[in-house]
């Protein structure tokens, strides 16, 4: 089985050249620079405890990928740019092991979203008919092309998968999830399997929050933690609000019993969240929308508000658009924006 991730930045390239490293079968797909890197100097995967430099196959679209039945499509993308991804791979042909195209990757490959946020499941099933979402518990940072840092030892990380959608054939589930936690677990990351993956990824969903605080104030982001709170709190009724359901906190500590982040040989003085790197690395958008908007759009449903974090969703938008980097947002345009006393959401008073 190969492992082909879509999308290979900090996350995708980190875990691809972990399982590399264990002798599994991998392709990492990426663009720009990034594919420049480690189509030449190779990868660099900066842990506590090595440096090692990887050669890991691979290729820059669904041409050079040659897909075979025996592929597992990755998506690791940002969640603002899957759409584009899906839509590009649904259709590449795969071939069996004779090299003949027996159909199409959409109908006959399984993906994998593991990517931040709640939507890339419903946006990836429009396309494919056998979608498992991912919950991605894994600190990596890529600021340099060729370049991530993993801070997770001796665990690197952890991930909750499942079926998303009915599934037709359970049995070839149970074995594809099976294989991917040994394959994985070789590459010292956890993968379990919880009876209901969204569960853990709106939980994910509400600690990504405060992503764009970090983004946004930098260094100085703990000086607005009273804003994270409240854009938790509020996330937390509007979930509450729309019947969603996610683990408690002794489900989170169980799950993370034996994980911690240790400091890389080397590092910078600061590393940052996936939303930091968006912003540090230039890339012109960004996910906000996707966390911090996903909460407002669950609010507008019901007919309530979600102010603090329809707020930041904005901020966070802005920041793209004109190309801030962390730090160029100071606290007090951030509380301007979001106000001075942040509060849960209410339902808007009746006329």
């Amino acid at each position: 089985m190969r492992y082909v991730f879509v999308g290979a930045g900090a996350v995708g390239s980190a875990i691809g050249g972990l399982l590399a490293s264990a002798g599994k079968d991998v392709l990492l797909v990426a663009r720009g620079e990034h594919a420049r890197a480690l189509a030449g100097r190779g990868l660099t995967l900066r842990c506590p405890d090595a440096s090692p430099t990887l050669h890991v196959p691979s290729a820059s679209g669904p041409e050079e990928a040659r897909l075979t039945t025996d592929d597992v499509l990755v998506l690791t993308t940002k969640t603002q740019q899957a759409q584009e991804a899906v839509a590009q791979w649904a259709d590449a042909p795969v071939r069996d092991a004779d090299g003949a195209v027996v159909g199409r990757a959409g109908d006959l490959l399984p993906i994998l979203t593991a990517l931040n946020g709640v939507t890339g499941e419903e946006i990836a099933l429009r396309y494919f008919a056998r979608v498992l979402g991912v919950c991605v518990w894994f600190p990596a940072v890529m600021i340099e092309p060729g370049e991530v840092w993993v801070r997770g030892y001796p665990l690197r990380g952890i991930f909750h998968a499942g079926r998303y959608g009915a599934a037709q054939h359970p049995a070839a589930d149970r074995r594809l999830l099976d294989a991917l936690a040994a394959d994985w677990g070789a590459a010292e990351l956890r993968v379990l399997q919880p009876a209901d993956v969204m569960r853990w990824k709106y939980r994910k969903l509400l600690s990504n929050l405060g992503n764009v605080l970090q983004a946004l104030l930098g260094e100085a982001a703990e000086e607005a933690d009273d804003v994270r709170r409240a854009a938790e709190a509020e996330g937390r009724e509007v979930l509450a609000a729309a019947g969603i359901d996610v683990p408690d906190r002794d489900e989170v500590r169980e799950a993370w019993s034996d994980y911690s982040a240790e400091p890389v040989p080397g590092e910078p003085a600061m590393l940052g969240g996936s939303t930091w790197q968006s912003l540090v690395r230039g890339s012109g958008s960004i996910e906000t929308d996707y966390l911090n908007g996903e909460v407002a759009l669950l609010a507008r449903r019901s007919g309530r508000a979600a102010p603090v974090n329809a707020a930041l969703a904005a901020l966070g938008r802005r920041a793209a658009r004109e190309g801030l980097t962390p730090g160029a947002t100071s606290v007090a345009e951030l509380r301007a924006a979001v106000g001075p006393e942040p509060g849960p959401s209410r339902p808007p008073a009746a006329d």
